[in-house]
């Protein structure tokens, strides 16, 4: 699409430029001629994650000193966005590596766990997951079961974990749980766990709307040792720290989610804008059509709001930070509400063959709905960002008093 004249506020670099370039390059290539077939197979995009891992794209967010890129939250929004403007399932692969465990680890992992875990995620030798949804505690993480009881000198964990994304093919989990003492949200904290260890079992997965070349996994553990060198973030029974801290890493998760949203709701509209370009009726195509023109305005003006919010955010972070949370709830926010509004309006203008499967339209609409509810719901984020502008909180930039 053509761009505007004009200063860009968030211009990028010529290296983000080169990564967009490659991470386009990758997605249309080698993503985009299977994203159907994972889709309609149900089965994990193992020729996506080997295509990411050959072009060094799974690792940018790794510390250099482990073998990886030392990139931030821009650079992870940029590669997310290309990758899922083809194939959603693919690009959640990135983002379990981008912003899950991989990250958490490098900020809040000790030596032996970044020494052991973060050279295989740098170079896409592995996949990690992260456990923290359980059948009766989903937003609601406070009424979560899973908890580790003393071992001698390490922990005995026992947890039911649901909806883990990729638990099945992944090789170490970041599982949250409770330690000794713990109630409420006081004194939950997080433990890696090997899932070749004695006592973990994927119970199975779940059969999904969208997403569904990477399947939901549930994931048991019975018993399973944790040594000390296995917790992530110790949990304290008179405190609430270590739960915030978790909390507050999800924001890079949830601008990946942003990111994704974006990026498969410009895939919806460019599709849109083909196809309009050259149906006909009679002698005049659709996009003669004033009526579609305004569609295609309300689309674009949706799309383009949510990815400045999403780079306000992710800008926020610097290098080497966090999201900052109110930012990054309402970009979450307005992201998902412009993908599910474009991609159903992309389905609309393509009629008949936008609700077809053999059209890509109809399969990111079902991709980005999965979205929707993922790394904290909408309510979730409204929740919070309406709590905390009634508390005095104010978003960075405007003319708030």
């Amino acid at each position: 699409m053509a761009r505007s004249q004009g200063i860009d506020p968030f211009a990028e670099t010529e290296d983000q430029q080169a990564l967009r370039a490659l991470a386009r390059d990758v997605a249309t290539r080698e993503l985009l001629p299977n994203a159907r077939h994972w889709d309609e197979t149900e089965t994990f995009p193992q020729a996506s994650w080997e295509a990411l891992r050959k072009a060094e794209l799974l690792g940018i967010t790794t510390d250099e000193k482990y073998g990886g890129g030392g990139l931030g939250d821009v650079e992870a929004a940029i590669v997310l966005e290309e990758l899922a403007r083809v194939d959603v399932s693919s690009a959640i692969l990135a983002q379990l590596m981008f912003n899950g465990p991989p990250r958490a680890i490098s900020h809040l992992g000790n030596d032996t766990m970044k020494d052991r875990w973060l050279p295989l995620a740098a170079t896409g030798e592995q996949l990690f997951c992260i456990g923290i949804s359980e059948t009766e505690a989903g937003s609601a993480v406070n009424h979560m079961r899973a908890r580790l009881s003393p071992d001698g000198d390490g922990f005995r964990l026992n947890a039911y974990k649901n909806y883990v994304t990729g638990g099945h093919m992944a090789a170490a989990c970041l599982v949250w749980c409770r330690f000794p003492g713990s109630e409420s949200t006081k004194g939950i904290g997080a433990v890696l766990v090997d899932l070749t260890a004695p006592g973990v079992t994927c119970a199975g997965t779940h059969v999904k709307m969208g997403l569904r070349g990477t399947s939901e996994a549930e994931l048991a553990f019975d018993d399973v040792r944790i040594e000390k060198s296995d917790v992530l973030l110790w949990g304290s029974e008179n405190s609430t720290d270590s739960f915030k801290t978790l909390i507050a890493h999800i924001n890079h998760e949830r601008c990946g989610n942003a990111a994704m949203c974006i990026g498969a709701a410009q895939g919806a509209l460019e599709y849109a804008v083909g196809y309009m370009s050259e149906r006909t009726v009679g002698t005049r195509t659709l996009a003669d059509f004033q009526g579609l023109q305004w569609k295609i305005a309300d689309m674009t003006i949706k799309l383009e709001s949510a990815r400045m919010l999403l780079q306000r955010a992710v800008r926020l972070a610097g290098e080497h930070g966090t999201p900052p949370p109110l930012e990054t709830a309402i970009a979450k926010a307005a992201a998902n509400e412009a993908a599910k509004f474009v991609c159903d309006e992309a389905i609309q203008l393509l009629g008949g063959y936008g609700f077809s499967r053999e059209y890509p339209v109809e399969r990111i609409y079902r991709d980005i709905r999965g979205l929707c509810i993922g790394a904290g719901t909408v309510e979730i984020q409204k929740n919070f960002i309406g709590t905390a502008v009634l508390g005095g909180a104010k978003p960075v930039g405007g003319a708030w008093k």
